[in-house]
């Protein structure tokens, strides 16, 4: 896109967000803050973001405890096959109420809200700020769907995710690194060792990424009770 081009959008969009204030995508609130681009300001605090201290490994939050990240039990018993992962925020699977975040993303992933790619993507890229300024990445490997769940969709959540997060921090994405290359049952109600064994020997290699270091988008499972 052209730089005019650009320039044009940047000052068309006040004037746009006067005829048609953003809402927050949850609860439909008006945002008043240019920040709060996805949540408003009370849907924000239901949201729990990951913080330290968690495992410098996996990511794994300690949410009731204080002091230095530390290791645990899972990578104390052996090392993960990854350099590091980590998540933005977090919400309980045993709330009975609807929760914003949960919700949301509900709507994008099975509800075919793509509109919801974009700020959903840039929350990602601010608020995981600490892994992408403390590493150098070659390129961003989006996890890939099995060809019948992508028709079936019709579109694959973590490319849009993914595009966000390197147009912030200008990474390339390439979604052709790996491929689907079985078809396997939804994650959604299965535990971590299930999810686990679900998804083994689902992924094959695709474009050449020897030597890439690689970081891959993925909606994660959330902790339980919180």
């Amino acid at each position: 896109m052209k730089a005019e081009t650009l320039s044009f959008i940047r000052h068309l969009s006040p004037f746009l967000d006067w005829i048609y204030p953003p809402r927050c995508r949850y609860c439909k609130a008006q945002l008043f803050d240019p920040g709060d681009e996805c949540f408003c300001a009370a849907c924000r605090e239901k949201i729990r973001l990951v913080s330290h201290p968690f495992c410098p490994n996996c990511g794994r939050p300690y949410f009731d405890g204080s002091g230095d990240d530390h290791l645990c039990g899972a990578c104390l018993a052996g090392s993960p096959y990854f350099q590091q992962a980590r998540a933005w925020a977090c919400y309980p699977t045993d709330e009975l109420s609807g929760h914003p975040l949960r919700e949301v993303l509900q709507h994008f992933k099975y509800g075919r809200k793509l509109s919801l790619g974009k700020p959903l993507g840039r929350l990602m890229a601010r608020d995981c700020e600490g892994l992408f300024q403390g590493c150098v990445f070659d390129v961003i490997v989006p996890i890939p769907l099995h060809p019948k769940r992508l028709r079936w969709r019709g579109f694959n959540q973590a490319l849009l995710l993914a595009r966000e997060v390197g147009r912030r921090w200008k990474i390339a994405v390439d979604p052709f690194v790996l491929l689907r290359s079985r078809e396997t049952q939804p994650q959604t109600q299965l535990d971590e060792r299930e999810r686990r064994k679900n998804v083994r020997g689902a992924f094959s290699g695709g474009a050449p990424a020897r030597g890439r270091f690689a970081c891959l988008p993925w909606r994660g499972q959330s902790p339980k009770g919180g």
